[in-house]
């Protein structure tokens, strides 16, 4: 995994999650060259720079605001003024507060889900555990696209939070599961089973 605070780089599925931009989004941003530079050629390879996270904001917020040349223009105003709390394109004004509060709050998320999770090769084969226990991430995750609660999910782990749920879920979507998931969680599948006795009489009828 990339160390993104020191680098200032985010892959796009850290950068979906930071600024709530769908990843199919930014991938087309990308590719029409709005973040006014080249491509990083293949697409396992890209990345975001921590400058250009506000520019994604921007880029799909105006999307049905302004043509594919206004929304370039702006996020060149943009790069070349990062304090700037508005920006101006022909009638369009917009307001970059709401945006530098998501970006903000996403780069936090994504610092305290980094602090929460831990990956060790001694537990679970390196899988994705909230720290402190054997509780995978990813797991937590497929609980809440199911349509669990997280009240429901801290019954089932009763070690855990609201809060670190709530980090795991948004780690879980920064760093997907490689592979294919499993077909049911493992907790879904733990039915309790009866216990017979034969007795020795039994087996010799």
């Amino acid at each position: 995994m990339v160390d993104n605070a020191t680098t200032g780089t985010f892959s796009p599925n850290e950068a979906a999650c930071i600024t709530g931009v769908p990843l199919k989004q930014i991938h087309r941003i990308i590719d029409a060259g709005l973040l006014i530079r080249a491509p990083h050629g293949d697409r396992r390879e890209r990345s975001v720079r921590r400058e250009e996270l506000l520019c994604l904001k921007l880029v799909y917020e105006t999307i049905d605001l302004l043509t594919l040349d206004g929304r370039r223009r702006l996020v060149r105003y943009l790069l070349e003024h990062p304090d700037a709390v508005t920006a101006r394109e022909r009638d369009v004004s917009v307001n970059l507060r709401v945006m530098k509060d998501v970006v903000k709050k996403g780069l936090s998320m994504l610092t305290h889900a980094r602090k929460e999770v831990v990956c060790d090769n001694a537990v679970l084969s390196g899988a994705p555990c909230v720290k402190g226990t054997r509780i995978p991430v990813h797991d937590i995750a497929d609980m809440l696209s199911n349509g669990d609660s997280a009240a429901m999910i801290g019954a089932v782990y009763p070690r855990i939070s609201e809060v670190q749920i709530e980090l795991a879920a948004f780690y879980a979507r920064a760093y997907p599961r490689r592979g294919r998931p499993p077909k049911s969680l493992f907790w879904r599948t733990r039915c309790p089973t009866e216990s017979s006795e034969t007795s020795l009489d039994d087996l010799l009828v």
